[in-house]
């Protein structure tokens, strides 16, 4: 991590623990948002007005955080507003690094090599952890954001008319029905496949699997009950946080995670519905399966050897000859 501008220490996943020895995530460091008229967001200052080629995001294909702003903004069409650059998929000793791999890119844009470099950029005394994704101001030569949950919701809503208007990610009248689930999934499957693969003692991790399984079976009957998204027939922004977790799933948490009871494709209501999502225009360019594996299976506190499985055999998503 970064202490004071400097690096620190090697790469490792583990950000700090509970009294259990549970995995704690960092809270975001940089929270203001892009409005459309440049007035201040719900979070941090004002001044970042909503313009075409002024922002540029920096997204990891392995990570499902950045993959929920990469969806958001295909959906949103604003590829030709915000500029990208994907960081390569194997994490180094220095974190997140920009280069040749294919479906990677050099950093044009600041000249980095590693991500960390942005984030001293922004600020030169920074002190944390260098996460994806990352909202670059070009004209202040900034970071905007960092929390992938805030830069969703100016995705959806703060580039007026730059963005696509015929889709609402988080309409007023459901708003309440998305930050309930939201505030379920997160604890007990997004953040908890993470609790599970980086806890650090046995009691943390049972507790973690547990609550990941049965948050699986709880999705599993609502989908078979209804759908075809989880309120009804219209997408929002709680299926593109439940989705990116999903997809990842049997490629990476349910191996390397040990989240090992059951597979996404054992459960026919979630996996016909990651399947759906998948198939929706521009969606299957935001996932590179690839690089999720070779990035998950770079971690070397739980894969010291560095190999990659050759499989799962995912049909429909990534499917594997052998």
């Amino acid at each position: 991590m970064l202490v004071d501008g400097q690096w620190t220490q090697d790469w490792h996943p583990v950000q700090a623990t509970d009294a259990k020895g549970g995995f704690v995530r960092q809270i975001s460091g940089f929270r203001s948002w892009v409005t459309a008229d440049g007035s201040a967001g719900p979070s941090g200052e004002g001044g970042f007005k909503a313009e075409k080629g002024r922002y540029h995001l920096y997204v990891a294909y392995i990570c499902p955080w950045a993959s929920r702003t990469l969806m958001a903004r295909k959906l949103k069409g604003l590829e030709e507003v915000v500029s990208l650059s994907v960081v390569e998929p194997a994490l180094t000793d220095e974190g997140w690094r920009f280069g040749d791999y294919p479906g990677a890119d050099r950093d044009t844009l600041n000249g980095a090599t590693y991500l960390h470099e942005i984030y001293t950029r922004a600020d030169p005394h920074y002190t944390g952890r260098a996460t994806v994704p990352v909202l670059w101001d070009k004209e202040h030569g900034t970071i905007v954001n960092n929390e992938s949950a805030e830069i969703v919701r100016m995705f959806n809503s703060g580039f007026g008319d730059l963005a696509r208007n015929d889709i609402d990610l988080y309409p007023p009248d459901l708003r309440a029905d998305i930050d309930a689930l939201n505030e379920r999934i997160y604890p007990r499957l997004n953040n908890g496949v993470y609790r599970a693969g980086f806890a650090t003692t046995q009691i943390a991790y049972e507790e973690a699997f547990r609550e990941v399984f049965g948050m699986l079976g709880e999705l599993e009957a609502r989908l078979a009950q209804g759908g075809p998204f989880l309120l009804g027939d219209r997408f929002t922004e709680a299926d593109i946080r439940l989705f990116v977790t999903l997809v990842r799933f049997d490629a990476a948490y349910h191996g390397l995670f040990k989240c090992n009871l059951r597979r996404i494709a054992d459960y026919p209501a979630l996996q016909a519905y990651v399947l759906r999502i998948h198939a929706l225009p521009g969606i299957r360019d935001t996932v590179n399966f690839d690089h999720i594996k070779r990035g998950y299976y770079s971690i070397k506190a739980l894969n010291p050897t560095g190999i990659v499985p050759v499989g799962p055999d995912l049909p429909g998503l990534y499917p594997v000859a052998v």
